[in-house]
């Protein structure tokens, strides 16, 4: 049920989509505690203006069911801006992430809901 989603400036082969992605993935399974196999990670390329400027930059998205906290969530800002980083060149200053607790009721899949 965790999603990660990822929205980035920088062009990428699919060796670095897939490196990334799985960082990604494994980054929030590890940090909220839940098993990577409910954790979903996408990831989309495109234009990206952060602070009248262009450049790499990237916007990520973090939502679970629980699981999130001031400190759960400083932990995946600082792994996920070095994932950035070394996958994609992308400065810790250039992202951007928003964190969101989803009740139970609120987040679908096969059919019905969590809640």
């Amino acid at each position: 049920m965790p999603l990660v989603t990822i929205q980035t400036s920088v062009c990428m082969d699919a060796e670095a989509q897939a490196r990334l992605l799985a960082k990604a993935s494994a980054i929030v399974a590890e940090e909220i505690g839940k098993p990577e196999q409910y954790v979903m990670a996408t990831l989309s390329q495109g234009g990206v203006l952060m602070g009248g400027k262009d450049g790499p930059a990237a916007f990520a998205d973090v939502r679970s069911i629980g699981g999130l906290s001031g400190s759960v969530n400083g932990k995946i800002s600082e792994r996920l801006c070095e994932a950035l980083g070394e996958v994609l060149s992308i400065p810790p200053d250039r992202v951007y992430i928003n964190f969101s607790d989803v009740p139970a009721g609120r987040w679908g899949w096969n059919g019905g809901t969590f809640g």
